[in-house]
């Protein structure tokens, strides 16, 4: 989760003095990069995922599942065991916002050969199975996206949700003074409690999450929630919404990455305005999150809850008073999608209002830096920094990047354009974003690899996917909503083909014109956008197979590709359910759900049960992964419930 200093936190004040010290430094650093390597040249197109882990434990007495809050430690062996040992273990581990999180990737980036997709599925299974491997009896890994009960109780202090279990801690000594989180949930790094404070320090009140509730049969219109301990609360929440007072909501949440590495400063920042416009299909398609604090909500994906869930805006820059101790009116949270494209050709697009740090603009721009880099560079220092270590205040510039990369790693966007770190072989990248994990390794595999695919095809084919930008932040509000993936209709580009190049046969025409007109895009359904619909659109898993075709591709990997492909284009159809359909349709057939919105501890105990028992198949889920799905039982699962 970014920058990971070790060192004596600052607190907020403390941090706010120093503010304009580091964005100034930040800068600096950021010269001494760019002018080191803006004309580097990378041959191979590296990549690589992050996978995000939840660990849970199972009482199948009393048919409870808890979160366990051994992270650090599980963390800890797995770095003794691996990286520490061999520098060329094939697996990485890192932490992540919740002591019951890790995060694991690749230990070596994968290269441009198409075998390499092959070989995906199978470190994710190793991972998996070498965390498993150290956790207790009736203890799981689970990648589900978002926890789905707090424990209902949990709203009145009770404890809950945690093994060990604790009281949230609403009284102003803790980082984040929830009525239903509590900080022991935290992972232990200084960086995460310190980043929790700051924000509702620098907010000047806690974050505010409100997510619509889904109004079942018996669910009470409106539904209310009381909150008379807790005065700032009873002004936030609102009717018929699910209230949420803590950053963890958000950051406890897992989710899915790929990082690209292009091949010059050019190529990265093409990658990075394609695949702006992606991202809120594959979120759609990834959908993986309805339940939140013990609730069925109306939402299917987290974005809009871990947006709102590090929101440190105060009122002034979100409007709500007058400016006077800030700066700027700031439209958005510092976790949301982009705002500017970073490609000469993605200019024209730039349709959203752009506050920048005008005194940045001009010095990147004294320093030779292009107008739209500059503007992109200039609107992420707008933000203060969160977090600053005592140590690391006063840095050597030239060798050294923590200024920039302290604002920069919390500007969490859909897609950040990632520079090389200081005296590295490593090119420029950028990070795809918006994925939510799924339950399975071949899932995630299959996410990954359509991703990539496309990259190889959009630099291959050099196709335009751009629309004004506003229409994607549409998009990205469409992409959340329940049920996205069959009923939402999304602004798309019409002929992707730049220049002729034809893609799939009767498709790519000759653009005349620069400038992108409002016939040029329109309104699609994913299933059309994926799969394609004649006369209208080609078709991503269609333009997909045709690259293929002129690929040489041994038949093992060809084969696994064209399962993953199977699998996104019958999501995007509506023939296999996303996940997060297929949990609501498992809680509205439990037994005890009353059709009143609520998840009990058991309906949340046999759904997090299920969620394991298919990750390490050992059952079917035909509806969520198609009915020739493999079963092997490879993992040595360690929480069946008849034992």
């Amino acid at each position: 989760m970014g920058l990971l200093s070790q060192g004596s936190p600052l607190s907020w004040e403390e941090t706010k003095r120093h503010a304009d010290h580091v964005r100034r430094h930040g800068i600096l650093q950021f010269l001494h990069i760019y002018h080191a390597v803006k004309d580097r040249h990378k041959d191979v197109l590296k990549w690589g995922d992050e996978v995000e882990y939840m660990l849970v434990s199972f009482d199948h007495e009393n048919k409870r599942v808890q979160l366990v809050l051994s992270g650090e430690e599980v963390l800890e062996t797995l770095q003794e065991k691996g990286e520490r040992t061999n520098p060329n273990h094939p697996t990485l581990w890192r932490p992540e916002y919740g002591s019951y999180m890790i995060e694991g990737t690749p230990g070596q980036p994968y290269g441009g050969t198409m075998s390499e997709f092959n070989t995906v599925e199978d470190n994710m299974r190793k991972r998996r199975k070498e965390a498993t491997s150290l956790l207790g009896e009736n203890q799981a890994l689970c990648t589900i996206t978002s926890f789905p009960s707090s424990l209902i109780c949990c709203r009145l202090g009770c404890p809950g949700f945690t093994l060990p279990e604790f009281k949230p801690n609403p009284l102003e000594g803790g980082a984040s003074k929830s009525l239903f989180f509590p900080d022991e949930a935290i992972n232990k790094h200084p960086r995460f409690s310190t980043l929790t404070r700051n924000i509702r320090h620098r907010r000047g009140e806690k974050v505010v999450i409100n997510v619509p509730i889904f109004k079942d049969k018996n669910t009470p219109s409106p539904f209310m929630e009381t909150f008379p301990e807790d005065e700032e609360a009873a002004r936030a929440s609102k009717p018929d919404h699910i209230y949420m007072d803590a950053m963890g909501f958000g950051m406890g949440n897992c989710c899915l990455q790929v990082t690209f590495q292009a091949c010059s400063i050019s190529e990265a920042r093409y990658l990075y305005d394609q695949l702006a416009t992606i991202c809120p299909i594959v979120m759609a398609l990834s959908a993986a999150s309805p339940f939140y604090r013990g609730y069925v909500s109306d939402i299917d994906c987290r974005w809009g809850v871990i947006s709102a869930s590090v929101d440190d805006r105060t009122r002034e820059e979100r409007g709500l008073e007058p400016l006077k101790n800030n700066s700027y009116r700031i439209s958005k949270s510092r976790y949301d999608s982009i705002d500017s494209y970073l490609s000469e050709c993605g200019e024209k697009y730039n349709d959203i209002d752009l506050t920048i740090d005008k005194e940045i603009y001009e010095q990147l721009l004294q320093e030779g830096i292009d107008h739209l880099l500059a503007q992109h560079v200039a609107h992420l220092f707008i933000r203060d920094p969160l977090t600053l270590f005592e140590e690391k205040i006063h840095l050597d510039d030239a060798n050294e990047s923590d200024h920039f990369e302290n604002i920069q790693s919390t500007n969490w966007q859909t897609m950040r354009f990632k520079p090389p770190p200081p005296n590295s072989d490593i090119g420029w990248r950028v990070e795809f974003r918006p994925m939510e994990v799924q339950l399975t390794d071949f899932e995630n595999s299959a996410y990954v690899v359509f991703v990539v695919l496309l990259t190889r095809v959009i630099l291959s084919y050099k196709l335009d996917f751009l629309i004004p930008l506003s229409k994607v932040d549409e998009n990205m509000k469409v992409a959340q909503k329940r049920d996205a993936v069959l009923r939402g209709m999304f602004y798309f580009r019409k002929d992707i083909c730049k220049g002729g190049n034809t893609v799939v046969d009767g498709y790519g025409k000759v653009q005349n014109t620069s400038e992108l007109t409002t016939e040029d895009y329109t309104l699609m359904s994913i299933d059309t956008i994926i799969n394609g619909k004649e006369g209208v659109f080609p078709g991503l898993i269609p333009i997909l197979n045709s690259y293929l075709e002129n690929m040489e591709v041994d038949v093992d990997t060809r084969c696994s590709i064209l399962n993953y492909l199977k699998l996104i284009k019958k999501r995007a159809s509506g023939e296999l359910m996303t996940v997060a359909r297929w949990m609501r349709e498992f809680i509205s057939n439990h037994p005890d759900y009353k059709r009143d919105s609520v998840i009990t501890d058991e309906m949340n105990y046999s759904l997090i049960l299920k969620c394991n028992q298919i990750a390490d198949e050992l059952c079917e889920c035909p509806e969520l992964l198609g009915p020739a799905f493999r079963k092997v039982k490879y993992s040595g699962s360690k929480t069946d419930p008849s034992n």
